[in-house]
């Protein structure tokens, strides 16, 4: 069974990057019928909050992206060191006791010698004298120790990968406080849990080398990797500074709708054209990992307000029923309201607004010019109620009794009535109109 993971800490709120992420390892695992799991990295105990953890429920519940389980690192961490103990008496994990400003130092002196700022493996000949003496002075962390071979592997995205083993440090697996970090975490829980695929980013590349060699060492199944490409800002600069402010819950309070996200996420970088897709199960069945490149891929959140729009525009009434109510809308008059005015909104916030106008009347927005003209149009129009009709013979007997016509008829009238110069169609508006400011 198709198996993936989405695997965030809870240490802040998800982003756009994340949900890259997420959203891959959900389209693979859904259009293959398979198991979508939601996995928290919560081993930092004093990072990871709670809080955090349910914000990430909400965002992808906001979304759509429902999970099949839920798994938490920090309830597994004997599984982890199990694992440790397993690697120690293969002889392929070694505890190691330099300081961080002394491996800097080293990283520096091999810089400098024109060398890859590779980990020298001098914890390889200290004595178990030496380590017992180095214990009692500070904590030891731990060290997987590479084949130095070639890893190679297929990528679902990248293509064939080779990575000499002998450019890589040996990966720090667990810290000198004890923490265990996500490599050694990420290995042990995708062995046992039967990940059979992982599409993370390209960042994570060399990462993934050396996993694939943890995997191996204890025996488990290698999954299938796909590394995506890194989003960018429209001018292509780097987003990282920026995520902060592209919070899923911020993009939320925005307005953006789920669908309109996620039918731009689901094609950004790949060769399918971006299309808004209305319901989950088209964005399943077109999804397709291998379509996406490895070039840096540009995102620019105004591009999900057209495609916001457009969701509402094909909005159904019951699906809008709960923003109507919100807004006051009287039942009676939320299906001709709602027919006007939602190819005229861009976030369900708009629906208020619109309300606000036909409920209370807009400040009316008469230019110098037009003064004269929008008196006399307004002593001309007939007391409510509106009907379909009204606009039409109200308008034609403005345009006889005036000599006025097209823009220069229709525009001064509009803004009289709605203080905007954009909007819904007069006619159709016209009868939702309850109070007529200008007209005072």
């Amino acid at each position: 069974m198709v198996t993936t993971r989405f695997a965030p800490s809870p240490t802040g709120y998800i982003h756009v990057g994340n949900l890259r992420t997420a959203l891959m390892n959900y389209l693979i695992a859904r259009k293959a019928g398979g198991e979508f799991i939601l996995r928290i990295d919560d081993t930092d105990p004093e990072r990871s909050k709670e809080e955090y953890v349910d914000a990430i429920k909400q965002d992808l519940e906001w979304l759509g992206l429902t999970w099949d389980r839920v798994e938490r690192q920090s309830e597994r961490l004997d599984r982890y060191a199990e694992a440790a103990d397993r690697l120690r008496e293969m002889g392929r994990f070694y505890e190691c006791f330099e300081s961080p400003t002394e491996l800097d130092l080293k990283r520096k002196k091999q810089l400098n010698m024109g060398k890859p700022p590779v980990y020298d493996r001098a914890a390889l000949d200290l004595s178990e004298d030496d380590k017992a003496k180095l214990r009692e002075e500070r904590g030891g962390y731990w060290r997987f120790k590479l084949d130095q071979e070639r890893i190679e592997w297929k990528d679902g995205i990248v293509g064939d990968i080779s990575i000499d083993a002998a450019s890589v440090s040996d990966p720090v697996l667990i810290r000198a406080d004890g923490q265990v970090l996500y490599t050694l975490a990420s290995v042990v829980d995708d062995t046992e849990m039967g990940v059979t695929h992982v599409v993370r980013g390209a960042d994570h590349v060399t990462n993934t080398a050396t996993q694939i060699q943890i995997i191996a060492a204890l025996g488990g199944n290698v999954p299938e990797f796909a590394h995506h490409s890194l989003l960018t800002g429209p001018q292509g600069e780097a987003l990282s500074k920026r995520l902060g402010t592209l919070s899923l819950r911020d993009l939320r309070a925005q307005g953006i709708e789920p669908m309109a996200l996620l039918s731009l996420m689901a094609r950004l970088g790949s060769s399918d054209p971006i299309e808004l897709q209305m319901e989950m199960s088209t964005l399943i069945d077109g999804f397709e990992i291998g379509h996406f490149g490895t070039a840096s891929t540009k995102f620019d959140e105004a591009d999900l307000r057209p495609l916001t729009a457009k969701v509402l525009h094909g909005t159904a009434l019951e699906d809008a029923a709960a923003d109507l109510m919100a807004a006051g809308v009287p039942d009676d008059l939320a299906a001709p309201f709602w027919a006007v005015v939602r190819e005229n909104i861009e976030t369900r916030a708009d629906i208020a607004k619109w309300w606000a106008i036909c409920r209370d009347g807009a400040e009316p927005v008469i230019e110098d010019d037009d003064a004269e003209f929008v008196v006399e149009a307004m002593s001309m129009l007939p007391d409510g109620p509106f009907d379909g009709d009204s606009w039409g013979n109200w308008t034609r007997a403005v345009k006889d009794a005036t000599g006025r016509k097209g823009r220069g008829l229709f525009m001064p009238l509009r803004k009289a009535l709605t203080g905007m110069s954009h909007g819904p169609d007069m006619g159709a508006l016209l009868p939702l109109l309850q109070v007529i400011r200008a007209k005072g």
